[in-house]
């Protein structure tokens, strides 16, 4: 990308954009009014900042848009880097927003008499195979992963597996489908994150955009 064509922010859609809003307006971002209506088709949107643009994507496809090239800046949980693990991206702050936890889950019934200190191989529904995988291989267990999207919580009900691997925040979801979390996999928040490539080839503008939020996340 020449340094003629604007930076792209790239945000996630969802919780974490409303918790995100105060930031991008402490560090000076106010996108064009399309961006806040939520049945807008539109999907990249200008700022008040010349030469500024941002773009509302699904949460994992922010690291995919920033790893190639395609947005030089972005917001993504650290779940979702630890899932792709891309080389190519640089994670210099950590926002402070989008608290939760990436934690193994299974039925009450099953809780009452399992131990997951002699589990020795498993079947998991998980958005995060990748994660899933490298925890368990860990400790010694293999994790036979079946790629889910969302509605991880029927899984157990409809005898898919018995065991789940998800994000949880307040744990009522999990708890109105009769399951109880196993163990944390990891602490989850929100990280800007940036194309190593774009920090080498625009390292003034890309690095003014480090520091705001590094202020920014500081100051909340």
């Amino acid at each position: 990308m020449s340094e003629s064509q604007p930076l792209v922010l790239a945000l996630p859609k969802g919780r974490i954009l409303k918790e995100l809003l105060p930031l991008l307006a402490a560090a000076g971002i106010e996108p064009e009014p399309a961006f806040r209506d939520e049945s807008a088709r539109q999907l990249r949107f200008t700022t008040n900042i010349p030469g500024l643009d941002v773009v509302r994507v699904r949460s994992f496809d922010v690291a995919t848009f920033v790893a190639f090239g395609a947005a030089q800046l972005g917001v993504a949980g650290n779940d979702v880097l630890m899932e792709f693990d891309y080389p190519e991206l640089y994670a210099p702050v950590d926002l402070g927003i989008g608290y939760c936890r990436l934690a193994v889950a299974e039925p009450a019934s099953l809780h009452a008499q399992d131990d997951p200190s002699r589990w020795s191989h498993i079947r998991i529904a998980t958005k995060y195979p990748e994660v899933t995988r490298r925890h368990f291989a860990r400790r010694g267990v293999q994790a036979e992963c079946i790629k889910l999207n969302g509605a991880m919580e029927l899984a157990p009900t409809l005898g898919l597996c018995r065991r789940i691997v998800d994000l949880v925040s307040t744990g009522s979801t999990l708890a109105a489908n009769n399951l109880v979390e196993v163990e944390t996999i990891a602490e989850v928040t929100s990280r800007l994150i940036v194309n190593r490539a774009a920090l080498k080839t625009r390292p003034e503008e890309v690095g003014r955009w480090v520091e705001a939020f590094r202020e920014c996340a500081n100051a909340a």
